[in-house]
């Protein structure tokens, strides 16, 4: 497994913290989850960017995915290879960071957000997510 940790932005740290104070979700981890299957239900994959690792939140990969970690690793490598990226340790890590941080962007969205009902919303319709 290469995804050993996950850092998150300075940005992703601010925007995550808006996004607790909305929902009412106390956990990094769950809220970045929610982001990360955001990103992967877009269509197109994330823009290439280069994204700080300068936050001091930080989590292990277990920490992160959970009881389901093994779910989450399975449905990054599915995205890598349907996006035609392979499936290397350092594509994994980087579409990980990539998708995380657009996910915590739409999230965190002006007024995309304000309850847990918001995040329902979105997981169980179609409408696209404007990012």
């Amino acid at each position: 497994m290469s995804i050993k940790q996950v850092r998150l932005s300075t940005q992703a740290k601010e925007q995550l913290i808006r996004l607790k104070t909305r929902t009412g979700i106390a956990h990094w981890n769950v809220l970045c989850r929610w982001a990360f299957c955001l990103s992967l239900r877009q269509a197109s994959p994330p823009a290439p960017l280069d994204i700080p690792a300068d936050s001091n939140v930080e989590m292990t990969w277990q920490v992160f995915g959970g009881d389901a970690h093994e779910l989450y690793l399975a449905l990054l490598k599915e995205r890598c290879e349907r996006d035609g990226l392979g499936t290397s340790e350092e594509v994994l890590a980087r579409q990980l960071r990539l998708h995380l941080h657009r996910g915590i962007g739409y999230l965190a969205a002006p007024q995309s957000i304000r309850s847990i009902s918001d995040l329902i919303r979105l997981a169980t319709t179609d409408e696209p997510v404007d990012g």
